[in-house]
């Protein structure tokens, strides 16, 4: 059976008013024919949709979403933080038309308090002045209202837009009826004998109408300063490249550079793609990338990332990813992707939006029908009540609490190195009771390092070490590499070696200004007839104890002393298990080495539990096993044999050196491969939960409270509106607070 290929798309969502509206674009596009899942996200006005492109295309799915009444179009990173720039420029504009065209009704309600207000002369022309000004407010400035409600009325559904063109319809309507009735009867279109026309409300909804397009513009500012991980890492992106062509160096767009193309970078200047170094060498800030401060020496062979900075000394590279392809293009479309997902706590708000409004709507009637023919109150008090209720409960709070604290969560997580994949793993992260972590390049930094170096002749350390790293350099042996390499940092210089030659499994031999000198196991030493003492034997055993790989060097047939490599425990690894054990989360290693090399670098990282010479598919049964016990199970790994456990795991930790399936797999990716992220990503999910829960609750509570109050006609309808308008703003700057957590 030939599987199914499908492709996901984002949209760029305009025209959202809440999370019904939100809520009212998944189902239009969840209905069409090929589209397998949707998730759209009121706070970042996107729509995630995987569709099978033989049965639809990118241009149906809009035209899917403008039948509901909103507008899409293909979601573009720069596009979209322009687009939401000139939607708070729009929401500002409509919000300063609307009060500057309600500023008289201001007026006129003073003036029924204030005898002394000058402009009595006014007040009949009071009533159709209050028209005139109403009417582009409630019509013009407020149609997005009421084109929002013709288009949920059309789903058979009710949103945010239904309550307000209801309740500012409600008012103006009985209002235009009224004027229309003393018109009619008195034949007079402004008041008699001086006096103004009573009971007319035109100022009910301009205001209310004027709060709630104050709340938006508020609350676009307030969603746009969520999104400013992104905005800073798409300004990071250089503009122009240097490349060498036939000698010659020529500045290109960024846009023109290709893979293989040789590019010169000089002191101060950002690096425009990625790379591996040609020529020269450098410090490169890489903080915009990982969030380490510290520059990073770059030699030829190293790796260059595009927008870090090149901090001193010019070089060449050849680029190997351009584009798209790029860490920073690659980063960039992780934290939109994770931005625009949904944790499952959302799912609680959604539920609730589902019934909210058409609840609220029998609310505020029930309302009406009680104050009017049971409490025999009259037609303006109880309509003011009806039009009270359906204001203030306006569902934009409990739409936000969750995408924005999300979408904060996320950016800080970026900007500190931790790369979160969406809203699963972010609030999986803070559900995690065992850690289960792989070995080699997790716990340790996957190479081999030398660790002890013991003499037992009159030799000098560093004479010693010079010998076995000149005749070590002739190896293509990862262990003779570490042992060179010591030696290079010491800054050793390395001697010639004549009659080299590696003995398979048992080491090498090879002679330096006339001594023979050999390095390798017992057996190669059995093999020339040397013994080794008891003590010397002692020693190797201790080494080898610790999970360590010894090396017997012997010179001119004396044992001369014994070389240790080991890939040892990362530095932070200790302080990491620590933290977690203190936040009450099990650990234990899983790995596929030998179990004396395991017993050792769990001792040393502080693991108590450890799985050893575990083959890569049995990774994934021993998370598996862990997950029986109906806890939350974390995997952190970096290999391609750690894949399958990190896939199986409720959470998959990759180390962001590792390979691209590990990375993958991962929910969560550790860019700076420090293991105390692990510990800051479980901090920076408690703290995003925490909003979101204070968020929702006060989303809930503030609706608790609120609707009885305007329900009890306590609450003029335009106060509902600010009243509700800064509900919404209260939740975005609540989540704008995980901006201050320390990591």
């Amino acid at each position: 059976m030939t599987e199914i290929k499908t492709v996901k798309d984002d949209l760029k969502i305009s025209g959202m008013h809440c999370a019904s509206c939100a809520g009212l674009v998944e189902r239009s596009l969840k209905k069409t024919v090929g589209v397998k899942s949707v998730s759209v996200n009121f706070a970042s006005e996107k729509a995630q949709v995987i569709y099978d492109p033989t049965k639809i295309n990118l241009k149906s799915l809009t035209e899917a979403v403008k039948k509901a009444g909103y507008g899409a179009e293909k979601y573009q990173a720069d596009l979209a933080e322009a687009g939401k720039a000139e939607e708070i420029k729009i929401w500002q504009k409509k919000f300063i038309w609307s009060l500057i065209l309600s500023l008289p009704f201001l007026y006129f309600m003073l003036g029924e308090w204030l005898a002394y207000l000058p402009g009595g002369f006014l007040k009949p022309y009071q009533g159709i002045i209050s028209l005139i000004l109403a009417i582009p407010i409630q019509f013009v400035i407020g149609a997005g209202f009421y084109r929002g409600f013709w288009s949920s009325l059309k789903m058979k559904t009710f949103n945010m837009d239904s309550l307000i063109a209801i309740g500012t319809g409600t008012a103006f309507i009985y209002s235009l009826w009224q004027l229309i009735a003393y018109i009619i009867s008195n034949h007079s279109l402004i008041g008699l004998g001086g006096d103004m026309i009573s009971g007319l409300y035109f100022e009910t909804g301009a205001f209310l109408i004027t709060f709630v397009l104050l709340g938006k513009w508020l609350e676009a500012k307030a969603k746009g300063k969520t999104s400013e991980a992104i905005k800073k890492l798409i300004g990071l992106q250089p503009k122009t490249a240097r490349i060498l062509k036939n000698g010659q160096e020529l500045e290109v767009a960024i846009d023109e550079v290709k893979v293989g193309d040789v590019i010169i970078v000089r002191p101060g200047e950002k690096i425009p793609v990625d790379g591996i170094l040609t020529s020269g060498n450098s410090a490169v800030d890489e903080s915009m990338l990982t969030g380490e401060s510290l520059p990073i020496e770059k030699n030829i062979g190293d790796s260059v990332f595009g927008a870090t900075i090149n901090k001193h000394g010019s070089f060449e590279f050849k680029a190997i990813k351009v584009g798209s392809e790029t860490a920073l293009a690659q980063i960039i479309k992780l934290i939109e992707e994770a931005q625009g997902s949904k944790a499952p706590i959302q799912a609680i708000a959604d539920r609730i939006s589902a019934w909210f409004v058409p609840a609220v709507l029998v609310v505020a009637a029930l309302t009406f029908l009680v104050w009017y023919f049971v409490l025999a109150g009259t037609l303006v008090f109880s309509l003011m009540a009806f039009t009270s209720v359906i204001v203030i409960a306006c569902p934009c709070a409990l739409g936000l609490a969750t995408p924005t604290a999300l979408i904060v969560g996320t950016g800080k997580g970026a900007q500190n190195g931790i790369l979160i994949k969406g809203g699963d793993p972010l609030e999986m992260a803070g559900k995690i009771r065992v850690m289960a972590f792989d070995k080699t390049g997790t716990i340790t930094i996957g190479r081999p390092v030398v660790t002890d170096l013991i003499l037992i002749d009159d030799k000098n350390e560093d004479e010693l070490l010079q010998l076995v790293a000149s005749l070590e350099n002739k190896s293509e042996h990862p262990l003779a590499e570490a042992i060179v390499k010591h030696a290079e940092e010491k800054k050793l210089s390395l001697l010639s070696v004549e009659k080299f030659a590696a003995i398979p499994g048992r080491g090498v031999e090879g002679e330096i200004n006339g001594q023979k000198i050999f390095v390798g196991t017992e057996n190669l030493l059995a093999e020339k007839n040397i013994k080794a003492s008891g003590e010397l034997l002692v020693q190797k055993s201790k080494l080898e104890e610790a999970g360590k790989t010894v090396m017997i060097i012997v010179i001119d047939n004396q044992i001369s002393g014994l070389v240790a490599v080991a890939d040892v425990i990362k530095l932070e690894a200790k302080e990491a298990i620590a933290k977690l054990k203190a936040m009450k989360i099990k650990t234990l290693m899983v790995t596929g080495d030998n179990k004396r090399t395991a017993a050792a670098i769990a001792m040393a990282a502080g693991i108590e539990e450890f799985e050893a010479e575990v083959l890569p598919e049995r990774k994934s049964e021993v998370i598996k096993k862990l997950q029986s016990g109906k806890v939350f199970v974390a995997m952190v790994g970096d290999g391609i044999n750690d894949a399958p456990a990190l896939a199986q795991a409720d959470l998959g930790i990759a180390m962001g050196n590792g390979t691209d399936v590990a990375v993958e797999a991962g929910g969560i990716v550790l860019v700076k491969n420090n293991l105390n992220d692990v510990v800051r990503a479980i901090e920076l999910s408690r703290a995003t939960m925490n909003k979101i829960r204070q968020n929702l609750f006060w989303a809930l509570i503030y609706n608790a409270i609120f609707i009885p109050v305007a329900a009890m006609g306590l609450l003029r309808a335009e106060f509902a509106g600010l009243a509700m308008a800064f509900s919404s703003v209260s939740v975005v700057t609540n989540s704008l607070l995980l901006k201050r957590k320390k990591l």
